[in-house]
């Protein structure tokens, strides 16, 4: 009998190996790469990364983590623990507690040796989970290079999916190599899995490398290693058409060169199994139906065997190519070896090994505090033992929820759901009701990001009650459930439920289910415009929520009380209330609730470097609290907003380009989608702006039934799309349709006015009769609430309709201020230009049109940049010609002297601040959400404008000048 004898070199991968040591050498520098290397079953995807790990290590740490066999239900996170625990092997156990801060209690979760005692759900969260395990890895790196190896994705479970796509954009900085194996042949068109590859492969997060067939040649110099001799002509044909380039396979079929070739690869695969004796065969048929490495005694007691005939057994199957040693566990030398000798068993003894190690696990559960309840569930559910199926597919529902890991929960929910009706007695069995089941998957679903498939769940959970016996407090729970996962789908439907779940709640007597139900409606009838209605049921909401001692529900109800408020025009009053809901909140979500909704609001009023510095507050505290990267992303949307109006568009690409929330519900992703729309219009790409809001429109004509916001936004995206494009005549019929729109009216609608006395501005010039729109435009500005006219806005808008010198001055003079969409320091100066070539000063009017396109051409807008420039050659204006050294800057106005800090643009203020708090060009990045090589761009502008040559002297040459970081407490959200 041959023994196994693996290559003594890896053959046919020079070209895969090598693109892997580049990547891995760019890592070592500091940019983080994630690499798939993937590839049919048995191609040699774990041998490369063998090969490359054992290369590395003396120059890298190398974590592995595998992805476990557990057919659809899979264990939460599972690679990812191993690697995790790997790492903190390295650091050590206070080394890891003092990086991640807060985020150790959430480590503890799937690293319990990590607290003292077992973590408390209740005050963590999956944000601070996710956030944990990044700065983790960033801490590692800081020590060394990190290989993070996960083999077998294809068996991945979704959180664990989710987890890498959060680190593949989030991992900004740090020497870290992700390696990702996947047969691509267990590979199925539209799961889980195929969906991650094709997204990340698509936004280039990873380098995919696929391993090809062996040739002729690499396949008979594998086979000649792998026998010790020559191979002929014919040897090597037959083994190329059986085996057809697969190493793995030319592996068996070489072993068996000296005989005739078997059949079928299966048989080929069975071919070293069969030669081996009872007792070797009997070890690997119970080593089949592990989905993991094995111990020695767990193998030993399901063997059965006595120990030397258990040690003889096992010798024997290594020798023979079928196990190998692993430290001290046993596995198959191969996943296709597992699956052909598990295949070849008899549905009973594949039963009765299942049951096995069923009761195996279930006694060390009996022994020790925790087990493995995803394998648990899964040998009971192939044992078809189907009532201990139902209960451990349960608990490990409980227990993935636990962790966070809501797409595995939802596996196990969905398995229990399959179970049910097999179970007699079911409800009795698993401890609760069908409906309870039904509820806790609906809450797991929509906490995974399947809001279609919690919303189907909850349905078919009210349709199995009876509303004449089915306890309120439960229907009410349902009814404003179902109501949630509606809104989050943006659809209609979601305040008449709430308002039915809130009859019922009133009778129960729970006060904190109470007020909970007053919020949601309350926040429901704010989003719909129904402001009147929110203020009268947050009221309420309050009310209730102090009788229960709920700070964080008066909180929210004092947000409700803000925004609407705002949005009625009583200014005053609603920043009153945003600061009532800021001293109410307790919770880290009541406060960044806050903070999100106050930040929004701030926008809206035109408040841009408030609602700036309040959005970096909250990135602050959501940073503080291990969130940042998570709920801290829908701060920074917020934020990204406020940062368009001020013209920082760079800023705002690199906050798009880190937009974390895949899994986010529809509504966030149709903000972001807003803001990524009017960006792509700004830069000048109308087409594929165009392309992004085709594709979008459906999903806001549904949400803006219910969503005023989104209404609103849409026409914004439409507008900007339109102007982009030149349809001027379009962007303005788009806005007077929102005129004639009978709905509420809310903040989002004063800058649509103001846009459209530009866009007037710009027809009028061009020949079109404006006057009867202009007229409604300046009703419709005219007709807001007192407090609303009594900002910057006012005297542009009446300019821009009804233009002279002296007011398009005024408005000149005006947009220069930071609470003006910036874009109007362009369009006052084109429109101010105007009228000065019509009086026949044509000096003012270009140097007035120079300043407007070096603006224009400093903001990156490019409409603005072409209009600028079509009229100045259009009215026969040299813009190159107002100034000798090309700069454009008129108007009176001289080049500021090469050490002088007002000659710094905006941006670079901020950065000279920052380098007076000693920051490294990483930290500003970071501050400023911007990449370190534009950074160092600015930095060298600094220095060579205030004519210094070090950082040190920049901040001092700046001194007092330089403007002081205002403190300011901060706040917004829905």
């Amino acid at each position: 009998m041959s023994s196994f004898a693996p290559s003594s070199a890896m053959v046919g991968r020079d070209a895969e190996i090598g693109l892997v040591r580049r990547l891995f050498d760019g890592a070592a520098e500091g940019v983080p790469v994630g690499v798939l290397i993937d590839g049919e079953a048995g191609i040699g995807k774990s041998r490369l990364l063998r090969e490359f790990a054992i290369e590395v290590s003396t120059r890298a740490d190398v974590h592995v983590g595998w992805c476990l066999d557990l057919g659809a239900a899979r264990t939460a996170y599972g690679p990812l623990t191993a690697i995790l625990r790997s790492i903190v092997g390295h650091l050590g156990a206070e080394r890891v507690r003092e990086a991640v801060g807060v985020g150790a209690e959430a480590l503890g979760m799937l690293l319990p040796e990590l607290v003292d005692e077992p973590a408390d759900r209740a005050r963590t969260s999956p944000d601070r989970l996710r956030d944990a395990i990044a700065t983790l890895i960033e801490t590692a790196a800081e020590a060394a290079p990190q290989v993070l190896v996960i083999e077998d994705l294809h068996w991945a479970d979704e959180s664990t999916l989710a987890l890498l796509s959060f680190l593949l954009r989030t991992l900004a900085r740090g020497r870290v190599l992700l390696l990702l194996s996947c047969r691509s042949d267990d590979v199925r068109r539209g799961d889980a899995v195929s969906r991650f590859i094709v997204e990340a492969t698509r936004s280039r997060l990873i380098e995919r490398v696929t391993l090809p067939r062996l040739d002729g040649d690499a396949v008979r110099a594998l086979a000649e290693q792998l026998t010790g001799r020559s191979v002929s002509d014919g040897a090597l044909a037959r083994m190329q058409e059986r085996a057809e380039g697969v190493p793995f396979f030319v592996e068996e079929i070489a072993d068996c060169t000296t005989g005739p070739l078997p059949d079928g690869l299966r048989d080929v695969l069975l071919t070293r199994f069969d030669r081996l004796g009872d007792d070797a065969q009997r070890v690997a048929q119970v080593a089949s139906g592990a989905e993991r490495p094995l111990s020695h005694p767990l193998l030993s007691m399901l063997a059965g065997l006595p120990e030397d005939r258990l040690d003889e057994a096992i010798r024997e199957a290594a020798r023979g190519g079928i196990l190998v040693i692993d430290a001290d566990l046993y596995r198959f030398r191969h996943a296709l070896l597992r699956e052909a000798v598990h295949d070849d068993l008899l549905p009973g003894e594949r039963s009765r090994l299942h049951r096995a190690y069923a009761e195996a696990l279930e006694a060390e559960r009996d022994g020790t505090d925790g087990v493995d309840t995803a394998s648990l569930a899964h040998h009971w559910h192939l044992a078809q033992d189907e009532p201990r199926a139902l209960v451990a597919s349960i608990d490990a529902m409980r227990d993935a929820k636990g962790r966070f890991a809501f797409a595995a929960a939802a596996r196990f929910g969905e398995l229990a759901l399959e179970i049910w009706p097999s179970v007699p007695e079911a409800a009795t069995v698993a401890g609760l009701s069908h409906v309870d089941l039904l509820q806790t998957l609906g809450s797991v679903l929509r906490n995974a990001g399947d809001g279609e498939r919690a919303l189907a769940v909850i349905s078919a959970a009210l349709d199995e009650i009876d509303p004449a016996t089915v306890a309120p407090r439960l229907h009410a729970r349902l009814l404003r459930d179902k109501a949630q996962y509606l809104a989050n789908l943006g659809r209609p439907g979601a305040i008449p439920l709430t308002e039915q779940a809130l009859d019922l709640a009133a009778r129960v007597g729970d006060d904190a289910l109470h007020a909970t139900v007053l919020n949601q409606l309350a926040s429901r009838y704010m989003v719909a415009g129904r402001l009147h209605d929110a203020l009268r049921v947050a009221d309420e909401a309050e009310q209730i929520a102090s009788r229960a001692g709920d700070r964080d529900q008066m909180s929210i109800a004092a947000n409700v009380h803000g925004v609407s408020l705002a949005h009625l025009g009583d200014i005053t009053g609603g920043i009153v209330e945003f600061d009532r809901a800021r001293d109410l909140a307790r919770s880290s979500n009541a406060d960044l609730r806050y903070r999100v909704n106050y930040s929004d609001a701030l926008t809206l009023l035109g408040r841009y470097g408030e609602a700036v510095l309040i959005a970096e507050e909250g990135l602050a505290l959501a940073r503080s609290l291990g969130v940042g990267r998570s709920s801290g992303s829908i701060m920074m949307q917020n934020m990204s907003v406020a940062l368009f109006e001020r013209g920082e568009i760079e800023r705002v690409d690199e906050m798009m380009s880190r937009d974390h929330r895949q899994g986010a519900l529809r509504v966030f992703r149709m903000y972001s989608s807003m803001t990524r729309v009017r960006a792509l219009a700004w830069r000048g790409r109308s087409t594929e702006a165009a392309d992004m809001l085709r594709e979008w429109r459906p999903a806001f004509v549904e949400t803006g039934q219910t969503e005023r916001q989104i209404w609103y936004d849409l026409i914004t995206m439409t507008v900007a799309v339109a102007e982009s494009a030149g349809d001027l005549r379009g962007a303005l019929a788009e806005i007077v349709t929102m005129l004639d729109d009978d709905g509420p009216v809310l903040l989002h609608q004063r800058r649509l006015l103001l846009q459209a006395a530009a866009i007037i501005a710009e027809l009028r010039a061009g020949g079109d009769d404006t006057a009867t729109v202009s007229e409604r435009v300046a009703d419709a500005w005219t007709a807001q609430p007192a407090q609303l006219l009594a900002d910057s806005w006012s005297p542009i808008v009446e300019s821009l309709l009804a233009p002279s010198d002296t007011a398009l001055q005024r408005a000149i003079d005006l947009a220069e201020g930071e609470d003006v969409p910036v874009v109007f320091r362009v369009i006052t100066r084109l429109e101010r230009a105007r009228v000065l070539l019509r009086a026949g000063d044509r000096t003012a009017a270009a140097m007035l049109l120079a300043d407007a396109a070096t603006i224009a051409r400093a903001l990156g807008h490019v409409r603005l940049t072409t209009t600028v420039t079509t009229f100045a050659h259009a009215a026969g204006l040299s813009l190159d010609a107002v100034n000798g050294d090309g700069s454009g800057r008129g108007h009176g106005e001289a080049a500021a002297s090469a050490s002088d800090p007002d000659a710094l643009t905006a941006r670079e203020r901020q950065v000279l601040e920052l380098l007076a708090e000693g920051l490294s060009n990483r930290q500003i990045g970071e501050r400023l959400f911007i990449s370190v090589k534009t950074v160092s761009v600015h930095v060298s502008a600094v220095l060579r404008k205030l004519g210094v040559s070090t950082r040190t002297e920049a901040a001092i040459a700046a001194g007092a000048r330089v403007p002081a970081q205002v403190n300011s407490r901060a706040g917004v959200i829905r």
